[in-house]
C-alpha cells in the first residue's frame, strides 16, 4: 500500500473532488463533522480552523492506495479499518476527518481529509509529512496483512531484471542469427521480436545512444548491458573497414535513410571498438605481422 500525504489550503475544492458522484465516491470514514455534503463538511472544517488564523494551509490531504490485488479484496468496511488504522499512526484520531473510497478506475484508492486544526486551536505538525504518510501506511499494511511498498518494489526490481534479461538474449540471438550490416536492419530485426529500439537524441540534435521498448518498460541500452550502450552497439554491427576514416571526417551514421550526427562521445566509443575491430581482423588473418 502506498500513502502519500501534505498540507492543503484549498479545502472546498479537494473535498468536492473526492466526494465527487461521477467516480463512484462512498464515504467510508467519518468523525466529529456531520455534513451531507463537501461544502457542508468544509464549513464545519472552517469553523474550527477559525481558531488558528496564522496557518494558511489548515487542511491534511492524504491518499491511500492499496495494490492492485489489495483493492479487489477489500470492501468499504475494510478500507475504513485500513483509514482508522491509519488515522492512529499518524496521531490523528481526535480530529474532524472525512474519507471517500474510489472505485472508478481499476487501482481503488482513499481519499482522506483531516483538519490540521485541533479543538483547541493547535496545528498539527506537517514536518516531513509525504514520509510519515508512508511509514505509516507501511505499518497499516503489515498490521492487515497487505502488500507494502518495500514487496512492491522488490517485485518490480525482479520483473525489471529479468525483462532486461530477456532482451539482452533476443539482442544476441538477433546478432548471432541475422546478417545486419545497417542499424536499419537491426531495429527491424528487434522490432520483429516485439523489441523496440529507439534512438536517443540530445539537446544538440545528436544520436547519443538507444533505448529499448519491451512489454511496456523502457530502458536504456546501458541499463539492459554494457556491450548495448550506443558506441559499442554500433561497433557490434560494423562491417566497413573503412568506417574510422568516415568518422573522422564525419562523425554521423546512416538511419531511415538519413546521416544522423552522432555525439562526441558516442562516436569517440565507437571510433575505440572499429579500431579493435581492425586491429583483431589484422591479427587473425596476418595483415601487417
Amino acid at each position: 500500500m502506498i500513502g502519500m500525504g501534505k498540507s492543503i489550503a484549498h479545502t472546498g475544492a479537494s473535498m468536492a473532488y473526492g466526494w465527487n458522484n461521477e467516480k463512484d465516491a462512498k464515504v467510508v470514514l467519518i468523525q466529529y463533522v456531520a455534513g451531507d455534503n463537501a461544502q457542508e463538511v468544509t464549513e464545519e472544517f472552517k469553523i474550527t480552523q477559525e481558531m488558528n488564523e496564522r496557518c494558511k494551509k489548515n487542511t491534511l490531504s492524504f491518499v491511500l492506495s492499496p495494490t492492485v490485488e489489495d483493492g479487489k479484496k477489500l470492501d468499504n468496511e475494510r478500507l475504513r479499518e485500513m483509514t482508522e488504522r491509519f488515522l492512529k499512526e499518524m496521531q490523528l484520531k481526535e480530529r474532524q476527518a472525512i474519507a471517500f473510497v474510489h472505485r472508478d478506475k481499476e487501482h481503488t484508492h482513499v481519499h482522506l481529509y483531516v483538519n490540521r486544526i485541533d479543538f483547541e486551536g493547535k496545528a498539527y505538525n506537517d514536518s516531513f509529512i509525504g514520509k510519515r504518510s508512508q511509514a505509516a501506511a507501511e505499518n497499516v499494511a503489515k498490521e492487515m496483512g497487505l502488500t507494502t511498498v518495500k514487496e512492491i518494489q522488490m517485485e518490480q526490481q525482479l520483473q525489471s531484471v529479468a525483462l532486461r534479461n530477456e532482451i539482452r538474449r533476443i539482442h544476441e540471438r538477433t546478432l548471432a542469427n541475422e546478417q545486419l550490416k545497417t542499424l536499419d536492419a537491426y531495429i527491424k530485426a528487434m522490432k520483429a521480436q516485439n523489441v523496440a529500439v529507439v534512438p536517443s537524441i540530445n539537446k544538440g540534435n545528436r544520436l547519443q545512444g538507444f533505448r529499448f521498448e519491451y512489454k511496456g518498460q523502457s530502458f536504456k541500452g546501458s541499463e539492459v548491458h554494457r556491450s548495448m550502450s550506443g558506441g559499442k552497439l554500433l561497433g557490434g554491427l560494423t562491417t566497413d573497414m573503412d568506417i574510422q576514416k568516415r568518422l573522422e571526417k564525419a562523425p554521423s551514421i546512416n538511419f531511415s535513410g538519413k546521416a544522423l550526427e552522432l555525439s562526441s562521445n558516442m562516436a569517440s566509443a565507437l571510433a575505440k571498438k572499429v579500431i579493435k575491430k581492425v586491429i583483431k581482423r589484422a591479427i587473425d588473418t596476418g595483415i601487417g605481422f
